[in-house]
């Protein structure tokens, strides 16, 4: 939050240097955005950068969430988000190819082909142990990150509002997102900024 921030930085410029380090992986970082803003902005702190090596692009992912997971300031909603990431992540690891697509409508589409179902489940069952929930909460928690990413495909900055809570939405309507087509999605973040007892209800989609 904002608010957070500016205490990261007045924490830093009492310390008079970055504690830890920014950790990056091909020049992209990882982990300490937030710091490297702050270092960007007093180039007279000093902080240091530490390298780390990763097979793919999955499991820079899959170390970003579980590293993020670890920390206790997590919304719901961010703690929802980085679950579906991590699980999506690691399935796509384990060799699964993954069809991404809009249709005649504009519609966004995302299929998936799991090689082995008993390693998906056994993905699922394993997440859902490390945080403490059910497998089909992980599930349900992929579905969400689907909604939530469409959303910043969309409109960029949307998935800030939605795992800051300012944008104060159901799971069913935030997955509802990964199926609506991206030039309604503006419109339908509009009206779910609204409070909810002015929310227009959403019309029942057809299979």
């Amino acid at each position: 939050t904002f608010e957070e921030l500016n205490q990261l930085e007045a924490n830093i410029l009492r310390d008079g240097r970055i504690i830890n380090p920014i950790i990056v992986w091909q020049g992209l970082i990882v982990d300490g955005h937030n710091r490297f803003t702050i270092a960007k902005k007093h180039p007279e702190i000093p902080f240091t950068v530490h390298e780390k090596e990763f097979a793919s692009r999955y499991e820079a992912i899959i170390w970003i969430c579980k590293n993020q997971l670890g920390r206790r300031n997590l919304t719901p909603e961010q703690k929802k988000y980085l679950v579906g990431k991590q699980y999506e992540a690691e399935k796509s690891s384990h060799g699964e190819t993954r069809k991404e697509s809009h249709d005649e409508t504009g519609r966004f589409h995302r299929s998936y082909q799991i090689d082995n179902s008993g390693d998906a489940k056994k993905t699922c069952d394993r997440i859902a142990a490390e945080n403490n929930m059910s497998g089909i909460s992980v599930i349900r928690a992929e579905s969400f990150a689907k909604g939530v990413d469409a959303a910043e495909d969309a409109v960029p900055g949307a998935r800030e509002e939605i795992l800051t809570g300012r944008i104060k939405a159901t799971d069913a309507e935030i997955t509802a997102l990964a199926k609506t087509p991206k030039a309604e999605i503006p419109a339908a973040l509009a009206e779910l900024r609204k409070p909810k007892q002015e929310r227009q209800p959403r019309k029942a989609e057809t299979t």
